[in-house]
């Protein structure tokens, strides 16, 4: 019986990646639009894709930004500079795009903009402090896809949406997981939808990984800012013991991260150009062997060992 098994799993195994492989037709007259193409993830993917012959539409939030990705690819890499939090500039650039791809459709839809702080205790935070985040992380995402989603329908192309595993498990507070948990659901329905009309939707699901918006002095300065605004009576409540160790907590976690980011940009890119790609795309040791699994396990369970490790504020029960 267990022979059996292992034959039948090593045969859904060896078709799946007999099928993962066939790789999608004309890849150089194909266009494929990135967010936040300045740094990180978004950039190192429009390279590679640069590399593999796509016609890559890159948006940038600064000139400078979008001047050093020019100097590092093709020609055939063209920049145009986006603002995710604005709808007269993503207005400007969907027609960009628009202009650009004419009656071909926009193949690929690369959702990669985002910013991770601030993150802190919700008690701390403001509701204006949850729309820094939520505004580029999600909103942006929804007003950006809905700008260039008759483009990628017309191409029967690919939607490709940067999640996180702090969409499947929180362990701060703030805005972040909430919108990444928000990408997950927004991606579920537009793959529903979409499926109809060939267009395929992937999430790209990220452990912890060393990108610009993730040192160790951004995380510092994040927390600092917030309990320094944080009220009075919070601040007696949670204490400044509280603040050191969750200072030091936030200061440990990029120790953890992986600088490999083609990780995820060979996610990005296996979505964008496989015949068949997956619904979502796990990147990073962390993500695999512990966020993931964690994710599945009983609340109680779960809610036991985040209470057990977690920093405990001065006035606890």
């Amino acid at each position: 019986m267990w022979l059996y098994l292992a034959v039948l799993v090593g045969l859904y195994y060896l078709l799946r990646w007999y099928r993962e492989r066939q790789v999608v037709s004309h890849l150089r007259d194909k266009y494929v639009f990135i967010t936040g193409c300045d740094s990180g993830f978004g950039n190192q993917l429009a390279r590679q894709l640069d590399l593999r012959g796509l016609r890559v539409l890159a948006g940038c939030l600064t000139e400078q930004g979008a001047e050093q990705l020019r100097a590092k690819t093709s020609d055939r890499l063209e920049t145009v500079i986006l603002d995710v939090t604005q709808t007269e500039s993503i207005t400007a650039a969907a027609q960009w795009v628009k202009d650009r791809v004419g009656d071909r459709g926009l193949w690929g839809l690369v959702n990669n903009a985002g910013v991770s702080v601030p993150l802190a205790p919700n008690e701390w935070l403001t509701k204006q402090d949850f729309m820094k985040l939520l505004n580029v992380n999600l909103l942006g995402v929804v007003e950006v896809t809905l700008s260039l989603l008759a483009l990628v329908r017309k191409a029967r192309g690919r939607l490709v949406n940067v999640a996180s595993v702090m969409g499947r498990l929180t362990v701060t507070g703030g805005g972040y997981s909430i919108s990444k948990y928000g990408i997950e659901a927004f991606s579920d329905s537009l793959r529903r939808e979409l499926s109809f009309f060939g267009v395929k939707v992937a999430i790209i699901e990220p452990g912890g990984f060393r990108t610009g918006m993730t040192s160790k002095d951004v995380y510092s300065r994040n927390i600092l800012a917030v309990w320094d605004k944080a009220n009075p009576e919070v601040k007696e409540v949670y204490g400044v013991k509280f603040l050191e160790t969750y200072k030091k907590f936030l200061g440990y976690m990029p120790k953890l991260y992986s600088s490999n980011l083609s990780s995820v940009t060979d996610c990005m890119e296996h979505a964008l150009t496989s015949c068949h790609p997956r619904t979502r795309y796990s990147a990073g040791w962390d993500a695999k062997l512990i966020y993931l699994p964690m994710s599945y396990m009983p609340t109680a369970l779960l809610d036991t060992i985040m209470y057990l490790y977690s920093p405990k504020p001065a006035k606890a029960v």
